[in-house]
């Protein structure tokens, strides 16, 4: 059977438009980050004199680098300390929302209990509640806790979400039944049960739930600054807010900044891009 023409053969102008469309919107997105490293870059001075929204203009770009912006930046503003506070934040509140959301899901698709779908339903309507109408409860919880200025209290309030939750869901009903047949047959256990079967074919959903658990954790900046309340546990984005209000005009270490707090989350959607895509293709095409 021959393979059918792809659409460049049957129709090039509409392909080649298509193509130039995507590279244009692709450049008009990367345009204010190729700005922020530009910047980033030049001297106090040349952020006055050298200025240009143009890409193609030299003046948009330093007539040589200076690498000590970043530099400054990270030894003089304490961004280190910030930077690290903010790294295991991320990584034990994404460790909790795993945990959570892989055992909530796998009960709510496999497990029959009564309530289940009554459940199910006051989960999804917790996803209407506006984040603001929290913030006080979580407080207060928090504080009659003894919890402020510290770990838990930065992370526990968020080691459980309802969109994570309903999205592995959707994705562990998608598993052949056959599969967890076999690992009964097995005289496999609940708990066996999602670590050899559920986890390995959920790959791009654990991965999909990552990248916005890590985001949301990296640029949260409300809750820091209400349970935070010394440089302990303050993370890069309170670090950020704070370098912002005292660098005053000083736009390259300001851009520089920037950089070096957008620079994890840039990397890590680049190792799980792949992942993420195949995620949002197929959660598009389920019931």
């Amino acid at each position: 059977m021959a393979d059918r023409p792809s659409s460049f053969r049957r129709d090039p102008g509409t392909a080649l438009l298509r193509f130039g469309f995507l590279i244009f919107s692709g450049f008009v997105a990367l345009l204010p980050l190729v700005w922020m490293i530009a910047n980033s870059l030049k001297s106090n001075a040349e952020t006055i004199t050298r200025n240009s929204s143009n890409p193609f203009d030299p003046l948009f770009w330093p007539s040589s680098p200076f690498w000590s912006n970043f530099v400054q930046v990270w030894l003089d503003d304490d961004f280190g300390q910030y930077f690290f506070h903010s790294f295991v934040i991320a990584a034990v509140t994404l460790a909790g929302v795993l945990f959570t959301s892989i055992l909530a899901a796998y009960a709510f698709a496999r497990l029959r209990f009564a309530g289940r779908e009554v459940l199910f339903s006051l989960l999804l309507a917790t996803l209407m509640i506006p984040e603001v109408v929290t913030v006080l409860p979580n407080f207060l919880v928090v504080s009659a806790l003894g919890w402020l200025d510290t770990l838990p209290g930065l992370t526990v309030p968020f080691m459980a979400g309802a969109f994570s939750i309903f999205l592995l869901r959707q994705f562990i009903k998608q598993i052949p039944e056959a599969l967890f047949d076999a690992a009964q047959i097995d005289g496999a256990s609940h708990w066996r049960t999602v670590v050899n079967v559920v986890v390995p074919l959920n790959g791009g959903p654990l991965f999909t739930i990552a990248f916005l658990e890590l985001t949301a954790s990296w640029n949260s900046l409300q809750w820091p600054l209400l349970v935070a309340q010394t440089p302990r546990w303050r993370p890069i984005s309170v670090g950020l807010a704070r370098f912002m209000s005292e660098t005053g005009p000083q736009i390259e270490l300001r851009m520089a900044a920037s950089l070096i707090a957008l620079i994890p989350v840039v990397v890590f959607f680049l190792i799980a891009q792949k992942q993420i895509n195949e995620t949002l293709m197929k959660s598009g095409l389920q019931e």
